[in-house]
């Protein structure tokens, strides 16, 4: 089996990442498409720098998850906490879709959902935080759903395509999470 059952909703699962799914990383880390709403269109993925980075991953009990289809057993995305600080228990999260034919489909909604959940219950986080860019209307409509507010901006502080957006940052302490 390629993945694990690690935190299971209603139509995904997280699983922890695959060494395997590198090329599909690559290939989604170097699409205009879901980099321009992460905010690192001009970084440059190598199939060695992703899989160095999923090893890393493995190795140091990062918690990074691998998005499933339940139905199919189909990597869509990747979800996952990064600046943990577990005395003040507080971490950022981050996420994406990787192909547009599973984008504003609930997919991620669910899966960052399961990953809070897991934040709260497990991990013992009190305050989860993201930043986004401003033109991602619908990654901002699915954070509120969530329970997440807005807590501040950076003001043109991403440049993509000749334009400035801002860097929107909120958060959800434990007590607000909508579950």
């Amino acid at each position: 089996m390629k993945y694990f059952k690690k935190l299971e909703g209603e139509r995904i699962y997280l699983s922890p990442m695959n060494i395997e799914d590198a090329e599909q990383y690559c290939k989604w880390l170097n699409d205009f498409s879901v980099t321009d709403g992460l905010g690192g269109s001009s970084n440059i993925i190598t199939l060695l720098g992703e899989k160095n980075y999923i090893e890393n991953v493995l190795n140091n009990g990062k918690y990074q998850f691998a998005i499933v289809k339940k139905e199919n057993d189909i990597l869509i995305g990747n979800c996952g906490f990064h600046s943990i600080n577990h005395i003040h228990q507080t971490a950022e999260v981050g996420i994406f879709i990787g192909e547009e034919e599973n984008r504003n489909k609930g997919y991620g909604t669910e899966a960052l959902r399961l990953l809070l959940n897991y934040g709260f219950n497990y991990l013992n986080l009190n305050n989860i935080m993201l930043r986004v860019i401003s033109f991602n209307e619908g990654a901002i409509s699915c954070y509120k759903k969530l329970g997440f507010k807005e807590i501040g901006k950076r003001t043109q502080a991403v440049y993509l395509n000749c334009n400035w957006y801002n860097e929107i940052y909120m958060e959800v302490l434990k007590k607000d999470y909508i579950e």
